[in-house]
């Protein structure tokens, strides 16, 4: 998409921002029903699901979303082929297509290929068809510059600001994706600077590009703010982590400027914004539909027909506010379950160097159910390995070993040392009962 189609479609987009909340409700309603009815007719799992609910062609239009089945990764792993509403793509097909083609490529001339970071025992894809990729990328554009209007926007990008985005970049990640390709849309410089990258590097690469914007994981960009000494930062844009109160405080006052909040997933890249401290975070329910049952967080996408998530569940915690006088969007509370610690540790040279948890989850190895990283000291950790039982530990150890191995190398850490150790399961932390990627022995730093 173009730069005058992307102006076009984010004017059309920020027109809902004036809508009533009865306006927004209907236009839900609206795109619900008609992809209810899509994914019935198109979809194997869907008309499966849909109709043992007791649902048909007949009473789609009529039936409540709650009465209508939910799905989780587990449920679409075991059916992808059957949720998916396009012959022509399968699981097998994606895999192949991943393993032998750069992240940038498109699959089969028209699909955009998602790889999630989750780790589990087989890599989880989200497919984009070229409208729904337009549609997502539209509405993260619209949380990056949200608060200005649409004139003020086209007056901030007419002066080219320079983005400048550092994140995980070295796989099919949607955020790295839909960030490349809604800046090249939009016809502005960019530079991304991947998360592997040694930190010693940073500084240099930082002044000589000199960003206006900086996008990427909040801790990263805590760690980036020494380095933008002398950049006149116009926009802090944090995603792919939580952004604690602490933080995002101390980035405005570094930086002096607006911090934007943005949310996604996989699952739906464009999910709300969150403009300032005190607001919540505002969901785009013209995007999607979030319901909250039990404080557990389930959307239906009202965008993507190549793979329609219906009352899908993620993992994210939430709670709903009261609506903000004068916004149409929901007012809600969102709590990322991925709050991981950053292992740093002691290069040769007695310089640190750290590594980044999203940078080592992505590991997608066949047979690897699950892992966790324990930080035994500044040279040392562990790797907690759950794995099936059919699978060679012998094999296994030498796959996880090998991208282990390559994550220290880029990294100057090769003087680091480790364990793999293969347990029948990895509990929950006891206190928020999720697993913990990374573990930090007290006292480490």
């Amino acid at each position: 998409m173009g730069y005058a189609g992307m102006i076009f479609s984010l004017w059309n987009l920020k027109r809902n921002e004036s809508k009533t909340k009865g306006q927004i409700q209907r236009l839900q309603q609206k795109k619900l029903r008609k992809i209810l009815l899509h994914a019935y007719n198109n979809s194997v799992y869907y008309k499966e699901a849909f109709e043992k609910a007791g649902i048909t062609n007949k009473n789609i239009n009529s039936v409540p979303l709650k009465e209508f089945p939910v799905i989780n990764k587990e449920i679409l792993m075991e059916n992808f082929d059957k949720v998916v509403t396009d012959k022509r793509i399968t699981q097998k097909a994606l895999i192949e297509f991943d393993q032998n083609n750069k992240k940038d490529e498109i699959f089969n001339g028209g699909f955009h290929i998602v790889h999630s970071s989750g780790s589990t025992g087989k890599p989880r894809y989200f497919v984009y068809n070229s409208k729904a990729w337009e549609q997502m990328l539209t509405g993260i554009t619209r949380g990056a510059l949200w608060g200005l209007g649409i004139k003020d926007i086209l007056k901030f990008l007419k002066n080219k600001p320079r983005v400048l985005y550092i994140a995980a970049t070295d796989g099919r990640y949607g955020g790295a994706m839909a960030v490349s390709d809604g800046i090249q849309g939009l016809g502005i410089p960019q530079l991304f600077l991947d998360i592997n990258t040694p930190v010693a590097k940073w500084e240099g690469i930082v002044k000589e590009f000199a960003p206006d914007i900086i996008i990427g994981y909040p801790s990263a960009i805590k760690m980036l703010a020494e380095e933008t000494a002398g950049c006149c930062i116009k926009r802090v844009i944090s995603c792919g982590e939580p952004l604690a109160p602490g933080l995002r405080a101390f980035l405005e006052s570094t930086f002096k400027c607006p911090v934007i909040n943005f949310y996604g997933a996989s699952e739906s890249l464009a999910l709300g914004v969150e403009g300032n401290a005190t607001d919540g975070m505002y969901l785009f329910d013209d995007l999607n539909i979030v319901e909250v049952i039990d404080g557990e967080m389930y959307i239906t996408c009202l965008y993507n027909y190549t793979q329609p998530l219906i009352r899908y569940h993620i993992s994210d915690k939430i709670s709903l506010r009261e609506r903000s006088p004068g916004c149409c969007f929901t007012n809600a509370d969102v709590l990322l379950c991925r709050n991981e610690d950053v292992m740093w540790f002691m290069k040769e040279d007695k310089t640190k160097e750290f590594i980044h948890p999203l940078s080592v989850e992505g590991f997608c190895i066949d047979g690897l159910l699950d892992y966790q990283f324990i930080q035994k000291s500044k040279h040392e950790f562990q790797v907690i390995a759950e794995i099936k039982n059919t699978v060679s530990k012998i094999k296994l150890r030498k796959e996880l070993k090998r991208n282990l191995d390559a994550v220290l190398h880029e990294k100057g850490l090769g003087n680091i040392s480790y364990d793999i150790f293969f347990v029948k399961s990895i509990p929950p932390d006891i206190n928020t009962g999720k697993k913990r990627l990374i573990i930090i022995e007290g006292g480490l730093l």
